[in-house]
This record gives structure tokens, sequence and C-alpha cells, in this order.
């Protein structure tokens, strides 16, 4: 019988993640949104901007209840970096670099999803982000697929 990976409560933290990422090529904030993403510090979104600033740039999500914790996100190098998306700078996808203010590279996307190292990612700049975001992270698949062989091996006929 398939049984669930059990949680192993380790939270690997950006810090781990990224820790000797090779470099690679990445997409740009717009001149705006690079503006706005340097008031934002580190594990701050929209919250921690100016009210003006805030209105200005997220328009009429400003007055909108629930969630938009994701809108210009600056990640902390210390907490889990926030589920990626197929776009690391357009509204509500944001997800900065802590220390530069630009978004993660496609190495430093997949680093995030435990993509190993030497995976190759094939297309534009913008369908590598897009093959990263759509992916399920590595790990959790690994782990499911252990699980997938454990209930396998348990089969009799």
């Amino acid at each position: 019988m398939f049984e669930y990976p059990r949680p192993d409560h380790k939270c690997t933290t950006l810090r781990e993640a990224l820790k000797n990422c090779p470099p690679s090529v990445g997409v740009s904030f717009s001149e705006n949104k690079r503006r706005v993403m340097e008031l934002v510090p580190p594990g701050g979104c929209w919250i921690d901007l100016p009210e003006e600033i805030a209105k200005n740039y997220m328009g009429k999500s400003f007055f909108l209840s629930g969630g938009r914790r994701g809108i210009a996100r600056r990640i902390s190098w210390d907490e889990p970096c926030l589920t990626l998306t197929t776009s690391p700078s357009q509204m509500q996808t944001e997800r900065c670099h802590p220390d530069e203010t630009r978004p993660f590279t496609v190495r430093e996307y997949a680093r995030i999803q435990s993509f190993p190292d030497d995976w190759s990612f094939k297309g534009t700049v913008t369908e590598q982000y897009k093959q990263i975001g759509n992916a399920v992270p590595v790990e959790v698949a690994r782990r499911v697929g252990v699980e997938i062989v454990k209930a396998l091996e348990k089969i009799t006929d």
C-alpha cells in the first residue's frame, strides 16, 4: 500500500539552496519595478513600502483582501523560498534576490527547485523559467518515487 513520504520538518533556507550556485542567465526587473524593489528589505514585501508607493505599484490589488504577500517579495537568506512561478519578475510573482535588486537567475531558480547543477534547460530564458516554475521540485518527486517503489515491492502475485 502506498504511503506518502513522511515530513522531515527540515526547511531548506535560501542560503543553503544557493550556496556556491554557478552563475547563469536571467531576466531583469523593469526600471520602475527595480526602484520599488530597492525599498523592500530581505524577507519583506509590498507592506514594507511607503503607502503611496504601494498604492501606485499595486493599483487595484492594493484594495483587495487576502493573501498578496508574494507581491514585491524580496526573499531573505534565512527563510525557505516562496513557491516559484513561471516568471520571476511579473506583477504578483516577483521573487527578488536578498542582496541584489534582481530576480533569481535561471540556475538559482533551478537550485531552489532542487535540480542538480548539471541539469540542462532548453529554449529562451523565458522558456527555461517556465520549465522550472512548472516542475515538481526534484526532491519532492524523488521522495514520492521512493515510496512508490516501496509500495510496488510489497505487491505479490
